[in-house]
């Protein structure tokens, strides 16, 4: 994908859908999911960490209730989910073996689909004490 297509989808619908919603509904709690790596500074030598970070930013500065940012690592599916992106259901397809190994030797950044949903569901529900989440906060976040 290119810089520009990228940051259409990536910034531009997203800012588009959020400052609609907050304008419908300033009260809401918005819930961004970004990813590990992302840039706040805007200025990584990944175009994707930029972009994402550019796009957090815009978000948080938006009147919602609240609003959080979700940057989790490693994502397991569960539940018959597969990803869109070809090279996502290559990679689980093929590593789906040691997804175990993974999360024994990473268990601060390897995530269920489940987990994502519940901290999502708690910090919309009870907020969190921070806005930028990542993978060992929404394991917490999912607890709770």
């Amino acid at each position: 994908m290119t810089q520009s297509d990228y940051e259409r989808v990536t910034y531009g619908i997203t800012l588009a859908a959020a400052e609609t919603l907050c304008r419908l509904n300033p009260p809401m709690v918005f819930v961004y999911v970004s990813g590990v790596g992302t840039d706040s500074s805007e200025h990584s030598r990944s175009m994707w960490a930029r972009v994402k970070g550019r796009t957090e930013n815009a978000l948080l500065r938006l009147p919602f209730a609240a609003a959080y940012m979700f940057r989790p690592g490693i994502i397991v599916p569960l539940h018959g989910i597969k990803s869109k992106t070809a090279f996502y259901r290559v990679f689980y397809t093929l590593t789906i073996p040691l997804l175990p190994l993974l999360h024994a030797a990473f268990p601060n950044h390897v995530l269920t689909t489940e987990q994502i949903g519940r901290a999502m569901l708690a910090v919309a529900k009870h907020g969190f004490p921070k806005r930028v989440l990542e993978s060992m906060d929404i394991r917490v976040a999912a607890r709770r």
